[in-house]
C-alpha cells in the first residue's frame, strides 16, 4: 500500500504548478474597478441599514408595534 501512495504522490509531483515570476504577476484596472464597486456596495448596504433602524426606532417610539408580546 505505500509503494502504491509512493507511485501515486510521485506522479502528482509532475503536475506541480510553479509558482509564476514576480515580474509576470500584474495588478489590473479590472481588480482595481471590482474593488471600488465591492466598496460602494458596502457603504451603499450600511447607509441602508442604518436607515432601516432609524426608521425601526421612530416606529417603536410611537406605539408602532405590540407591546405586549416579548
Amino acid at each position: 500500500m505505500n509503494a502504491l501512495l509512493v507511485t501515486a504522490l510521485n506522479a502528482l509531483a509532475h503536475f506541480e504548478d510553479p509558482a509564476p515570476k514576480p515580474a509576470d504577476v500584474k495588478a489590473g484596472w479590472v481588480a482595481f474597478w471590482i474593488f471600488i464597486a465591492l466598496a460602494v456596495a458596502v457603504a451603499f448596504i450600511g447607509w441602508a441599514m442604518v436607515r432601516s433602524l432609524k426608521k425601526s426606532r421612530d416606529t417603536e417610539e410611537r406605539g408602532g408595534y405590540d407591546s405586549d408580546r416579548g
